[in-house]
């Protein structure tokens, strides 16, 4: 938390008060808390008429007195004390210490206690990733930077500037740093390329794509007597993360050393980001200085990369370092100091593992993973839907289907029977739960999805600080993720559509299939592949619902050439080429055939049927037409 200013005299009438209070002040700073709290209350016996201000610094050093343990404690004291408004206090005529959460700083009157305790109250929040509500209560501070003191104005500004960039608003942060540089001039330019650099180093750092997954950034100092340099790193993060070439000079610390390792991940060097991870890894073990949050943080930063290159076995294998690493920060939360706290990772590592399992086909793991993150990032259309990829990975893996057939028939589900969806389990009728979650916050984000100025549009730095900061927007409705294009929530939707047709078909649910599907099929920037299951669930729907008729106009294979063979072959599903996908819409064509009693043309197509992928059904349905003509044949 804070230290304190040492206090000034400012009448002679206040020798004695000034005494204690410089007295109180020096005990604070060398730690002797229970001393310190016994000088601020002789203050209190005394009639000194600041009470707001005795109040809130006699909670804070009570704080410390606990080990800074009691921070919900704190948190009441601090919340008490803003509300406390219906007696205005007389200023005070002497300085009083700050005890409070971040530099030196005066509090010369009450109103200076509320400033601080809101402060307080923003910074406990943000140690308790309650970043929503961190950011609500600091909005008031934000909203009048200008007029704060030099140093409360560059705290709050230093936590504004953390709290943007671990809820993904890039977009923001960078907007009010330009404020803080050009209006408060509470930073200074960040170093750039040398202009005779490389040109490709400059386009590649300019250009290279955030990660989608979810990464730990460096852990930043969090004591206020470094808030210089922690605007500084602050400042290089925030240009690293939105992809502006920018040098990073390491000061032989491993915050400074880990950020450069995120430029090299961004900057998809990915060799570079693994060695630079390595080498802080060893140089803190060699000085003896490593911590379990920097074991957490470089394990977890080193399954993201392997994830990356797809490595996904050893990406796993580095997940669960982490969160052993994490778990001893972890074991126990509720009596653990605010910085612990802070440190502990599990629920983005969680992810992070959930999404490595699900390349390993680990389905249950996956889902069990999954299910930690979505408590907390709840309203993520992408977490709702990889907790349904895992509940359809797990109820295939636990049938025994002809792999020929997109569907078949004889195993989907009579809707609403089987498991509830209250039940949190890897079953399709929970699928279709998340699926429905994912498709409407998904059509939400859509609705009020930001596109950002072109470049031609763009103002230069100086002018962009002059317009309000907060009216820049981010797409970040995918945390713990970075925010997305909308290409990737296109081709997110069209992905949550298919998905949701096909476990509408396997539970029974045949109109809500053939909805999704015709859905699928209008949706933009629609890939082949999403095309092709568009027309098969579709075709397949309206088979089911005895309209051969209609799903024959779906199961036209003339369509399948057109594809885009290259898209087949590199997905990871059975498909693998257009011979394959031929052959597969040319056997759901002769089923709705055989349905409208044309065996001579189903037989037909059953003749042109060449790939394994549908040998065996192809031989039942040829039985099955035989039989029937044999039948027809047959005296009543």
């Amino acid at each position: 938390m804070d230290t304190a200013d040492s206090p000034t005299k400012t009448q002679a009438s206040d020798d004695e008060n000034y005494n204690l209070l410089r007295q109180a002040h020096e005990q604070f700073n060398n730690g002797a808390f229970e001393r310190c709290l016994e000088l601020l209350q002789q203050l209190e016996t005394k009639g000194e008429n600041s009470g707001l201000i005795l109040r809130h610094n006699r909670a804070v050093v009570n704080y410390y007195i606990s080990g800074c343990m009691q921070h919900q404690t704190l948190l009441q004291e601090l919340e008490q004390l803003v509300d406390a408004k219906a007696k205005p206090t007389t200023p005070a005529t002497v300085e009083q210490p700050t005890v409070v959460g971040g530099g030196g700083l005066s509090l010369k009157h009450a109103g200076s206690a509320i400033t601080v305790a809101r402060y307080n109250k923003a910074v406990i929040y943000y140690h308790r990733h309650m970043y929503g509500t961190a950011l609500e209560r600091l909005a008031p501070l934000v909203g009048r930077l200008e007029a704060l003191e030099k140093q409360m104005s560059a705290l709050v500004a230093t936590l504004q500037l953390q709290l943007l960039l671990a809820t993904n608003q890039l977009n923001r942060a960078e907007a009010f740093l330009e404020y803080l540089q050009y209006k408060l001039n509470l930073v200074a330019s960040a170093p750039s390329p040398s202009p005779t650099g490389s040109p490709e180093e400059a386009a590649a750092a300019a250009a290279a794509a955030v990660a989608a997954t979810p990464v730990l950034e460096a852990s930043v100092p969090r004591v206020a007597g470094e808030c210089a340099g922690t605007l500084q790193l602050l400042q290089l993060l925030t240009h690293v993360l939105n992809r502006k070439p920018v040098v990073i000079t390491e000061d032989g610390t491993p915050q400074f050393a880990a950020l450069k390792a995120q430029q090299y991940y961004i900057m998809k060097d990915f060799q570079m980001a693994a060695k630079q991870l390595m080498r802080i890894n060893d140089e803190c073990t060699q000085a003896g200085n490593i911590t379990p949050q920097l074991s957490t943080c470089i394990a977890n930063n080193m399954g993201v990369i392997h994830l990356r290159v797809r490595h996904y076995a050893i990406a796993a294998k580095f997940f669960q370092n982490a969160l052993r690493f994490d778990q001893q920060l972890a074991a126990n939360l509720r009596k653990s100091s605010l910085q612990t706290m802070s440190s502990a990772r599990s629920c983005e590592i969680m992810y992070n593992l959930g999404i490595a399992m699900l390349h390993l086909r680990r389905s249950k793991e996956a889902f069990h993973c999954l299910l930690v993150p979505v408590k907390q990032y709840h309203s993520n259309p992408r977490l709702w839907f990889r907790m349904a990829e895992a509940c359809i990975m797990e109820h295939e893996s636990q049938k025994l289907l002809g792999k020929d057939s997109l569907l078949n028939s004889a195993d989907a589900k009579p809707y609403g029977s089987a498991h509830s969806t209250a039940v949190p389990e890897p079953t399709l009728e929970f699928a279709a739960l998340c699926l429905r979650s994912a498709l409407t916050l998904a059509l939400q984000h859509k609705a009020s999805f930001y596109m950002a100025a072109s470049a031609e549009d763009t103002l230069e730095p100086k002018d962009a600080a002059q317009q309000l900061w907060s009216q820049q927007q981010d797409n970040n409705f995918c945390n713990p993720s970075k925010p997305i294009s909308l290409e990737s929530l296109d081709n997110m939707l069209a992905a949550i559509y298919a998905a949701h047709s096909f476990v509408s078909l396997r539970l029974g649910d045949h109109v809500t299939a053939l909805e999704m599907a015709k859905q699928l099929l209008q949706s933009e920037r629609l890939s082949d592949a999403h095309r092709l299951l568009g027309h098969m669930y579709a075709g397949e729907a309206l088979m089911m619902m005895e309209k051969p008729a209609e799903a024959r106009d779906h199961l036209e294979p003339t369509f399948v050439s057109t594809l885009n063979a290259l898209e087949l072959e590199t997905r990871d599903w059975q498909l693998k080429s257009l011979d394959a996908a031929q052959n597969v819409v040319r056997y759901n064509l002769s089923v709705a055939l055989a349905l409208q009693n044309d065996f001579q043309a189903a037989k037909g197509l059953l003749a042109t049927l060449t790939h394994p992928i549908v040998s065996k059904k192809s031989q039942i349905l040829h039985r099955y037409i035989e039989l029937k003509k044999s039948a027809a044949g047959s005296p009543n």
